[in-house]
């Protein structure tokens, strides 16, 4: 039996190390850090060019961005957003990788200058919320990507007094 518990171990750590997400690493990373750094940093620069460069034509996002779906309706929300937002930061702090996916925990900071999220007039603060998307990278695009954001957060941080 004593010869057991050290064969179990290491096929525990071996399960462990074959399943466990790793810090990303390969060619996908590059353009999911072009996502944060290009795209949605700056948005007001953002161009439709600039947005089929990082993801697919027919990119599937859930949810669906407001300006529609695709990459089309990608570089609208960016355009929308740097009307909104022109300070827009989106800073991949941490991303892990799992296969073709990326796990990505983002900072997303703020302040808005026009109506944002039902907030009229703007009220001068600022917004620091957390994001967490996962994304899937085929052939130098993000093909598919989800994303939750902490909007009720942001709306609590701008229109607090």
């Amino acid at each position: 039996m004593t010869g057991l518990k050290p064969t179990l171990a290491a096929a525990t750590l071996a399960v462990a190390a074959l399943t466990a997400p790793v810090l990303a690493d390969g060619h996908g990373l590059a353009v999911v850090e072009r996502f944060y750094t290009e795209l949605l940093t700056d948005p007001a620069a953002t161009t439709p060019d600039m947005v089929r460069e990082v993801v697919a034509e027919d990119w599937v996002t859930t949810p669906t961005p407001l300006g529609g779906p695709g990459a089309e309706g990608f570089a609208n929300t960016m355009a929308a957003f740097g009307q909104i937002i022109p300070d827009l930061e989106w800073e991949a702090v941490e991303i892990l990788q799992s296969g073709e996916r990326y796990i990505v925990r983002g900072r997303a900071t703020g302040t808005p200058v026009a109506p944002f999220f039902g907030i009229d007039p703007p009220t001068g603060n600022s917004f620091d919320i957390m994001s967490i998307d996962i994304h899937r990278v085929e052939d130098g695009l993000i093909v598919e990507s989800y994303h939750v954001e902490e909007w009720a957060t942001a709306i609590q941080q701008l229109t607090a007094e």
